[in-house]
């Protein structure tokens, strides 16, 4: 295994770790309806950071999901 190809695989040990905390960071599509059953304040006053910090997670899930599969595909293109 050359140098570059240790290297790659750092960084994609990292990213597969990354992309895990991402994807558990990210609020689940049912937590939305205890809110709407119990008629919680959260959905009044948490609205608009709650979604925008999902949507910055779900970017942020998108890239480096990207990233992962390139390095796949690249660390398997080099052995």
């Amino acid at each position: 295994m050359t140098t570059m190809q240790t290297v790659l695989a750092v960084v994609m040990i990292l990213a597969s770790l990354f992309l895990t905390f991402t994807i558990l960071m990210q609020s689940g599509s049912r937590q939305g309806m205890s809110g709407t059953i119990s008629g919680g304040a959260e959905t009044f006053f948490g609205s608009g950071k709650a979604k925008g910090m999902d949507a910055m997670l779900n970017k942020l899930t998108i890239v480096v999901a990207i990233v992962f599969v390139a390095l796949a595909v690249i660390l398997n293109v080099l052995q």
